[in-house]
């Protein structure tokens, strides 16, 4: 039983300054977040009277939501007509865009503008009736 006893021993001796190293290292793993799709951005645009007609409108407040994608929704209420449609950039250019919009009683808004910046930008507009507006984009 000493035989054996102190072959153990000396086998646990021998191993204790011995550990296992893996001969290849294991391949890291790609993980793949997916990116949260862009929030659509809204600014405030303020139509200020250019002519004659739209002076009896006064200033009259719009909003333009972009969908980053080139294309956003315009709407504005223009004595008591509610106005909503498109505005998109213009083809070719990433500063110029058109916004148009239909009202509920038959009238129309016609606007064409250019950003300044990602959040600034000047334009006009035109009622179908004729009244001219001055348009600024944003804060």
């Amino acid at each position: 039983m000493k035989v054996y006893f102190a072959a153990a021993v000396a086998a646990t001796a021998m191993l204790t300054g011995c550990y296992v190293v893996p001969v290849q290292s294991p391949a890291p793993q790609v993980v793949h977040v997916p990116m949260a799709p862009a929030e659509p951005l809204t600014f405030a645009a303020r139509l200020y009277p250019a002519n004659d007609a739209a002076s009896a409108y006064g200033m009259v407040m719009a909003v333009v939501t972009n969908d980053l994608n080139g294309r956003g929704r315009f709407t504005t209420n223009i004595n008591g007509e509610s106005f909503s449609g498109e505005a998109t950039r213009v083809a070719g250019g990433n500063r110029d865009g058109i916004a148009n919009g239909a009202g509920n009683r038959g009238s129309y808004i016609n606007c064409r503008y250019t950003m300044n910046s990602a959040t600034l930008g000047t334009g006009n507009c035109r009622l179908s009736n004729g009244a001219l507006f001055t348009m600024h984009v944003g804060s």
